[in-house]
């Protein structure tokens, strides 16, 4: 990290505003070569966090842009190295014309996460908080914008580290024992050591129950839509996302295929899924569709069953009732075109009996029950849910770091009870330490860290 390193850190689209990235031991020098105050002397001269407005100029000398230029210098930084940055106005033209200006003074290309890296490296960010950057950056409804900003703050990193302290200390205790016995040190207590092990893997419980919930903010929660053909599924599709991305015709058998887009709606991101129309048929292709349908119906995390309420109920209409009951899967009874039956329709005795989490009469082509089933998908996951903002695991590497600690903590209390000697239980609570320490990257390899980076863009 001997470099120093630049960057586009906005997106190329002509904007307001556009801003280039600086870091490393020759920021501050880069940025004079490059950046003229109109008053007052150059920046290196200047205090850190500062506005200074001046040119910002190419090799020949010539302006590229009028311009606000700042420095914040080591320790006292994002990386933790010297940076600065340039607040341009958002010409993609200039901002690239900016960026090779610095390269040409000696300045590098920042590669993806490159500023975020280096914060971690420098010891600025832990791995939970490195994350939540990224989860930041692609956040796309606001109990997402939440979580990330509260791991960001630090909430996970707290609730792994009260763990790992806990575990230290037993080990600590373990060692000082092993390792000095003519000292007077308080002796093993088979009770407390195991009222310590037995806290920390319920907090490790507590800490994995939370990542279905993290992972469904990340990436969205799969929603098939499934139903008879011409019940009005890929019309209610085209009318959560709000342009027409399905096609809809009278045909039955219009959709062969599955069809999936994100939405936030009720401000839950789905992951909606256009299914083909479950029917018995001899198109080959459109039996191929039947079968993507009911697999995307057992992956999905909710369901949403739709009927067509201008009909009466026909066969195929309850063999998706029953699909969705039998799945165990949270689902909602949608009765479409109400523009054409009235909401009355949905509430017969016969149609109760299959106990959806919901029940909703509404006409996707004239938006009357929409809000209603936004309702019942915010009721179906709520925002909160009782756990600190931040504090969930959001991705895979975290669950299996976490499942890895459990598992080692385990190992210790059986060992405990079955009357192993202090020696092999402290080896199972340094094996859950070390899980822990890869959550928050105490302890990590260098090909998950770049695995981690490989989610940033670059200018991050």
């Amino acid at each position: 990290m001997n470099d120093t390193i630049a960057a586009i850190a906005t997106p190329l689209s002509p904007s307001a505003i556009g801003i280039l990235r600086l870091s490393g031991p020759g920021a501050v020098s880069v940025l004079d070569a490059v950046f003229a105050p109109f008053r007052g002397g150059p920046m290196a001269a200047r205090p850190d966090r500062t506005l200074v407005y001046g040119a910002l100029r190419d090799r020949e000398g010539a302006v590229i842009d009028h311009c606000l230029a700042t420095v914040s210098r080591a320790p006292h930084s994002y990386t933790g190295e010297d940076t600065a940055e340039l607040q341009c106005h958002g010409s993609p033209a200039a901002l690239a014309l900016g960026l090779e200006s610095l390269f040409n003074v000696g300045a590098r290309q920042a590669k993806p996460g490159e500023f975020t890296r280096r914060a971690f490296l420098n010891g600025k960010l832990d791995l939970t908080r490195t994350e939540a950057v990224a989860d930041l950056i692609h956040a796309e409804t606001p109990a997402a914008v939440r979580q990330a900003a509260g791991q960001l703050g630090g909430a996970l990193a707290e609730a792994v580290d009260g763990i790992y302290g806990d575990l230290a200390n037993l080990c600590a205790h373990f060692h000082a024992v092993l390792d000095y016995p003519d000292e007077d040190i308080e002796p093993f207590e088979a009770e407390e050591l195991s009222a310590t092990l037995d806290g920390a893997a319920a907090q490790l419980d507590a800490l994995a129950a939370t990542y279905r919930r993290g992972r469904l903010l990340n990436e969205g929660t799969p929603c098939a839509i499934v139903g008879r053909p011409n019940a009005g599924k890929s019309t209610l599709f085209n009318a959560l996302l709000g342009y027409e991305r399905a096609i809809v015709t009278d045909v039955p058998g219009t959709t062969r295929d599955t069809v999936e887009e994100r939405v936030n709606f009720g401000g839950v991101l789905l992951r909606l899924i256009d299914t083909a129309g479950l029917r018995e048929s001899a198109d080959q292709v459109e039996r191929l569709g039947v079968e993507r349908s009911r697999a995307a119906a057992g992956r999905a995390e909710l369901i949403l069953a739709v009927t067509d309420g201008s009909d009466e109920l026909t066969p195929e209409d309850r063999e998706t009732l029953e699909l969705c009951a039998a799945s165990g899967k949270p689902w909602i009874w949608v009765v479409s075109k109400r523009d054409l039956t009235g909401p009355c329709a949905l509430w017969s005795a016969d149609r109760e009996e299959h106990a959806p989490a919901a029940m909703v009469s509404l006409s996707a082509k004239t938006g009357a029950g929409l809000e209603e089933l936004e309702r019942a998908v915010a009721t179906l996951f709520p925002a909160d849910t009782g756990v600190k903002a931040g504090a969930l695991l959001t991705n895979a590497r975290q669950a299996e770091a976490a499942g890895r600690a459990r598992a080692a903590v385990e190992r210790g209390a059986q060992a405990l009870r079955a009357g192993f000697c202090p020696a092999a239980v402290g080896a199972d609570v340094e094996a859950a330490m070390a899980a822990l320490g890869e959550l928050t990257g105490r302890t990590v390899s260098e090909d998950v860290t770049a695995r981690i980076f490989e989610r940033f863009c670059v200018g991050k």
